[in-house]
């Protein structure tokens, strides 16, 4: 079964998160893992949210996210557990080294 993360671990991977490049930081949020990722345009924002869902369907973890214009907005959480967990990192992670090129 999947575990929450503790406090100290989900600052240390929220430190590591926002070590990776990018302009706006992941922050928890209303309990959940939130990010906006901006994109030059509409098509690009559509084809990473795409390729990332063909990674969380894999995970069989998915995200809550809306898209408008060249913006994705993320939220992670694991419901079944109710909280964060190291899926949600392991998501966010992908979703980080993953939002160049687009």
């Amino acid at each position: 079964m999947t575990k929450l993360l503790d406090d100290a671990s989900l600052q240390s991977a929220l430190t590591e998160l926002n070590s990776l490049p990018d302009k706006t930081p992941w922050q928890v949020k209303d309990g959940m893992l939130s990010k906006t990722f901006k994109f030059d345009d509409f098509a690009a924002a559509f084809g990473w949210m795409t390729q990332m869902a063909i990674f969380a369907e894999k995970m069989n973890h998915h995200p809550n996210w809306s898209n408008v214009y060249n913006r994705v907005n993320v939220q992670l959480i694991t419901h079944d557990v109710g909280g964060l967990t190291d899926l949600d990192i392991k998501l966010a992670t992908y979703m980080q080294k993953n939002s160049w090129g687009f």
